[in-house]
């Protein structure tokens, strides 16, 4: 009577656990009082549906952000372009509030992204975005650019201390950044705004970990570059 008992409970309360979905030691004694291994057979084939539908969910998310995020690298290079001849606040389609303010390349990693003025979460869902109050692209100072470690950013992970970075301005001045100094800060920490008393420098920042299940957290990953004294 008690094993009777105990599997009414399994079939009732637990029908949509994973008790259920499993050989636990309680439900197998289903088998012994009706429940056929057919019934069992038809509950692990939903079971691993749903795990297979769940994962291809996932991948089409993430696809999705990221093809979103590289057509507009695409349709932002067309309003580079109108910036070099000379139009200012180009849009890269009539509705943006952000317009691109410097390309940025890393040749060692075949990276070559265009840079967004501003850096919002919205902005930079479409490329890196400068930081407001830093230096602009190729003038004396810091600037300082953010972008999404999964998608525009994610290259960081494999700079190294002496990696090339070029850095063109909207006048068409190319000037090249070597990197010497990378670390982890927490998302509070301000350092990495900080305007040096002369020179050029660059900084970028991303989320960190790399490998974080989930987006934002509290740390950061920052890499400073030093603009070579000789322009290009």
């Amino acid at each position: 009577m008690k094993s009777t008992s105990l599997c009414r409970r399994c079939t009732s309360e637990d029908f949509l656990g994973v008790e259920c979905a499993w050989p636990a030691p309680r439900c197998l004694g289903a088998s012994r009082h009706g429940t056929s291994p057919a019934w069992r057979q038809r509950l692990l084939r939903a079971a691993f549906a749903a795990a297979v539908l769940a994962t291809v969910w996932q991948f089409g998310h993430a696809g999705y952000i990221h093809a979103k995020a590289w057509l507009a690298q695409a349709l932002i290079a067309q309003a580079w372009t109108r910036t070099l001849a000379g139009e200012e606040r180009a849009k890269p389609w009539p509705w943006a509030d952000t317009w691109p303010v410097a390309r940025l390349r890393a040749p060692e990693q075949d990276v070559d992204l265009y840079v967004l003025a501003g850096a919002d979460g919205r902005t930079i869902a479409f490329g890196p975005g400068h930081v407001w109050g830093t230096a602009s692209p190729g003038e004396p100072g810091n600037t300082v650019l953010g972008a999404h470690r999964d998608t525009h950013f994610a290259f960081l992970e494999r700079l190294e201390d002496g990696s090339e970075l070029e850095l063109q301005s909207a006048n068409g001045e190319v000037l090249r950044y070597f990197v010497n100094h990378r670390e982890v800060v927490d998302h509070t920490d301000l350092r990495p705004l900080r305007q040096p008393p002369h020179g050029r420098q660059l900084t970028l920042v991303t989320c960190w970990p790399f490998n974080a299940v989930r987006a934002g957290g509290p740390l950061r990953y920052v890499v400073t570059a030093d603009a070579q004294a000789t322009q290009i």
